[in-house]
């Protein structure tokens, strides 16, 4: 019973973290909302940007790379560990979640699995990313894909589930990603 009281204290808490950062996510200045994010414990490199609109769940296990750029209305889910490189370009409204129902569990209990996207990927809008999966270096995963197994460095994926359809050319990048635009 105590147990049961103490889960429900703490989903809560959590509950009312989620719901102060979906706030800030509208603030229209990076810095602010940079500044508030770190206070709830997400770790974001230097020259991160997060653009209006992001969503988090259990934000204390979501570390984001330098010079990476997460776009408007994406969902990053911190319930297992996710992990983001450096140089990253996470586009608009992409989802990347660690958790989900097992659907084959009489108690539909959840299952969670870390995500890692490593350096220099390119997340195409509206992509979903599913727990456990890893994203290469250099990978891109094209606008709508489905991501349900990991991706090799430097290929192109796409499609639903996602597949590999190119490699890309370019295997030793050093570019950095341009300013994040200021009202976004």
């Amino acid at each position: 019973m105590l147990k049961k009281i103490w889960n429900r204290i703490k989903t809560v808490f959590t509950e009312g973290a989620v719901f102060k950062l979906h706030v800030a996510g509208y603030i229209p200045s990076h810095t602010i909302r940079r500044f508030i994010y770190r206070l709830f414990g997400i770790k974001i490199g230097n020259g991160s940007a997060i653009h209006m609109g992001a969503r988090f769940y259990n934000p204390i296990h979501i570390t984001i790379g330098k010079d990476t750029i997460v776009g408007e209305g994406a969902v990053l889910d911190g319930r297992d560990t996710l992990t983001i490189g450096d140089h990253v370009d996470i586009a608009s409204e992409v989802m990347i979640y660690n958790a989900q129902h097992d659907i084959n569990d009489e108690k539909f209990g959840a299952v969670k699995k870390p995500v890692v996207i490593k350096d220099y990927v390119f997340i195409g809008p509206r992509a979903i990313i599913l727990p456990g999966v890893t994203i290469g270096k250099g990978a891109v995963v094209g606008a709508g894909a489905v991501v349900t197994h990991d991706v090799e460095d430097f290929s192109v994926v796409a499609g639903v589930p996602a597949k590999e359809i190119a490699k890309r050319k370019l295997t030793d990048p050093s570019y950095k990603l341009g300013r994040a635009a200021w009202f976004r």
